[in-house]
């Protein structure tokens, strides 16, 4: 049956498989929630959430419905869609987003495949790469999504600043720090991911509530080390085993006979540093980094006093050549008798591994190519379980590690030559793990427990433990981002769509007389040479709107320290009123305060304002005035 073979590759598999996947999961998910809602009498949805561009073209059904079934224009469905769509991005590495040549969108669209009410250069405009360092005649599924929707975030905090920084093109008229992308950091679902065990030892003294986000974590401190203790040595004698059970299963399917493979009853050892590390096996998230000095990692391996043992888990895109080589080399280094007892590699890593591998680790391994890590939230599964982090600062791990939670791999950004940056990194990772981890781990008291180790876990369970929970995200998806935009659809959607349609042409009118308005003269008054912190003064501006109204415009003074450059260092804003007006000449005046020391600045500039906005810079359109210096 060639529909069901759409399914049949992850990712695609090849061809237009990728495409008519995106296809299937946006139009067809539209069209399966209305079928589910006349069956069931459900009401429909007032917010739709796309993930990345998979289900972009959800966007694109809903306009196609709003034309055909309430008589909207194009321009009028895209506002009422737009405003009822949030958009995330989850990858910082550009090669990681969808995009078609714009010839298979023609196929799919085009001719006797054309949807109602959409044109299909208004819908190959939509993806366009229009921006500086686009490809021409290219479809980019982000991009898409990112102008179906409102409002846009990336999964952790350093992730939106690279969002922003990636997709600034689409608002040229702006800073990156405006780009309208915010973030919401990841979180995990605890009942899926922590041991039984573990949630039996939070509910008991933490309360059974505390998985679900209502508190109660400071009462950590109140565990029994001893009992913590034992716990986690349950939990690695667990690991142990499915390790010992899995390697000896891996060894068969490549030919060993059962007789040669009795050391495989004894590798891993449930009182060794264990230190875990599972990935799927894309080049940024560097596998092998800790195979660049192999006779100091062999050396780490088989320390007498403090030796390491290290779990391994990966799988590779089926297209994917180098990810398979790297999994070749890091099974080669694990083959060696010599370091076998003290290091696995576990292939076809999924989630019943995942499920043991997670709270069995002492230490959870993450070592990407700073910043593209979007959020990783493996860590965040290990840390729930009693395992400390040892990780590059990136994604999630950049906002939340604070010192005592784990520890931070020394970046060399600046560093271009990649293996040269690749060896100081690895470097960094084996004087962690040697001169700090390591000692941490096996200092013991008079009772044998390591009392600073387990001082660093309970403190990574009280401070983590809120933070990385899914109910967490989920409480500030539907506080930022589903409960405004489900106000905007319910606003736009009034009064048969009035708002969409009044937003539609309020649109094309300044954007046909955007041309024509200009920051024309600033001046300030009483601000003088040498201005001192707390003076007060006035600045104006003569501002030409052409055919726009001042309620067409919002007018600011930017202002705030300037840098060498003479650019505005994280300025504030301030509206500007109409003092007088002589045709389509404004002026506008703002009253100021001095507020900082140092070199100040400000300037002028003119934005689209309009209560349908969801922010200053949607539009993309700014018209500003060179920053004056004091």
């Amino acid at each position: 049956d060639p529909a069901r073979a759409v399914t049949e590759a992850l990712y695609g598999g090849g061809g237009d498989r990728r495409l008519e996947q995106e296809l299937l999961l946006g139009i067809g998910g539209v069209r399966a929630l209305r079928a589910w809602s006349r069956l069931t009498g459900a009401a429909e949805p007032d917010v739709y959430h796309t993930n990345e561009g998979h289900a972009g073209f959800l966007g694109i059904e809903r306009i196609s419905e709003l034309v055909r079934d309430h008589r909207l224009t194009f321009d009028e469905a895209l506002e009422a869609v737009r405003a009822s769509t949030v958009f995330t991005t989850h990858t910082p590495v550009p090669a990681g987003i969808d995009r078609f040549a714009a010839d298979r969108i023609h196929i799919y669209f085009g001719g006797d495949c054309a949807m109602t009410g959409i044109p299909l250069d208004r819908l190959l405009a939509m993806g366009a790469e229009t921006y500086e360092g686009g490809e021409a005649g290219m479809f980019n599924m982000a991009v898409m999504g990112l102008r179906l929707a409102q409002r846009a975030n990336g999964v952790s905090l350093l992730h939106g600043q690279v969002s922003r920084d990636m997709f600034d093109g689409l608002w040229p008229g702006f800073d990156h720090e405006e780009v309208p992308i915010g973030s919401i950091t990841n979180g995990v679902h605890a009942p899926t991911w922590v041991d039984r065990r573990m949630l039996e030892l939070a509910e008991t003294h933490l309360g059974a509530a505390v998985l679900d986000g209502e508190g109660g974590w400071e009462q950590i401190r109140n565990v029994n080390w001893d009992q913590m203790w034992a716990v986690k040595r349950e939990l690695r004698q667990q690991l142990v085993a499915d390790a010992r059970r899995r390697v000896r299963s891996s060894w068969l399917e490549r030919g060993a006979s059962a007789a040669e493979l009795k050391w495989t009853d004894e590798i891993l050892d449930p009182d060794v540093l264990t230190i875990g590390f599972a990935r799927r096996v894309p080049t940024y998230k560097r596998l092998t980094l800790m195979l660049r000095d192999p006779a100091r990692l062999k050396k780490i391996l088989l320390d007498k006093k403090r030796p390491v043992q290290l779990v391994i888990a990966g799988k590779s895109h089926p297209a994917d050549d180098l990810g398979k080589r790297l999994i070749q080399q890091m099974v080669q280094f694990a083959d060696d008798p010599e370091v076998r007892h003290r290091i696995v590699f576990l292939p076809n890593y999924d989630i019943e591994m995942a499920q043991v591998l997670y709270p069995g680790c002492d230490v959870w391994l993450n070592n990407p190519l700073r910043p593209f890590e979007a959020c990783g939230t493996s860590g965040m599964k290990a840390a729930l379980n009693g395992g400390l982090n040892l990780s590059i600062l990136d994604g999630w791990w950049d906002e939340w590690y604070d010192g005592q939670n784990g520890w931070a791999i020394p970046t060399a950004d600046g560093v271009e030559d990649p293996e040269r940056r690749d060896d100081i990194e690895a470097a960094a990772l084996y004087d962690l793990i040697e001169s700090s981890v390591a000692p941490r781990f096996y200092d013991r008291d008079s009772r044998g427990l390591p009392t600073r180790w387990l001082e660093m876990v309970r403190h990574t369970l009280a401070s983590l433990g809120p933070k990385v929970l899914a109910s967490r995200m989920v409480a500030d998806y539907v506080q930022q981002l589903y409960t405004p935009a489900a106000v905007s659809s319910r606003e736009t959607a009034a009064d048969d769509f009035a708002l969409a349609k009044e937003l539609a042409a309020w649109k094309q009118k300044v954007r046909r007389g955007w041309s024509r308005v200009e920051v024309e003269h600033v001046d300030a008054h009483g601000i003088g040479d040498d201005p001192q912190l707390g003076a007060e003064f006035t600045v104006h501006a003569d501002v030409l709107l052409g055919q726009l109204e001042p309620s067409d415009v919002c007018v600011q003074v930017m202002a705030g320290r300037v840098d060498v450059d003479d650019r505005l260092v994280n300025p504030h804003f301030v509206t500007m009123q109409v003092e007088s007006q002589d045709g389509e000449r404004k002026v506008y005046s703002a009253a100021m305060t001095m507020d900082i020391t140092g070199p100040f600045g400000y300037t002028v500039r003119v934005v689209p304002s309009h209560p349908g906005l969801a922010s200053d810079s949607e539009l993309g359109l700014a018209e500003p005035n060179e920053p004056s210096k004091h």
